[in-house]
């Protein structure tokens, strides 16, 4: 019997393991077997200030950040709306203004506060 845990986007029971992550065939979902998926308790994400971020919170760059693969820059101080919570390194998805469809680190953006 397999010890591999099912895929925690669509609950597959088929996922496997490869050069240290798990793979999930049924959608192409990646994830680590120490990283806890997004809404696990006890997983916080957390902005550069240490304030707790939650899906739909509006949140400012604070670093300029190249886009992998193109030469495009996000520049500091560009606000990004509505952002998705989601497990592993890039813990943040989102849509930057001109640019489409990102993942971030929540380490490099601050939490805007109305």
């Amino acid at each position: 019997m397999s010890d591999t845990p099912e895929c925690p986007k669509c609950k597959s029971p088929y996922a496997y393991e490869d050069r240290g992550l798990l793979n999930c065939p049924e959608c192409g979902h990646e994830w680590s077997k120490d990283t806890p998926a997004a809404g696990d308790e006890g997983e916080v994400a957390r902005d550069a200030n240490g304030a707790e971020l939650k899906d739909g919170d509006t949140v400012v760059v604070i670093k300029d950040l190249k886009v992998k693969g193109s030469s495009s820059v996000v520049k500091v101080g560009t606000k990004v709306k509505g952002i998705r919570l989601v497990g592993g390194d890039h813990d943040i998805d989102c849509k930057i203004p001109g640019i489409g469809p990102m993942g971030l680190k929540s380490q490099f953006v601050r939490k805007v506060t109305d």
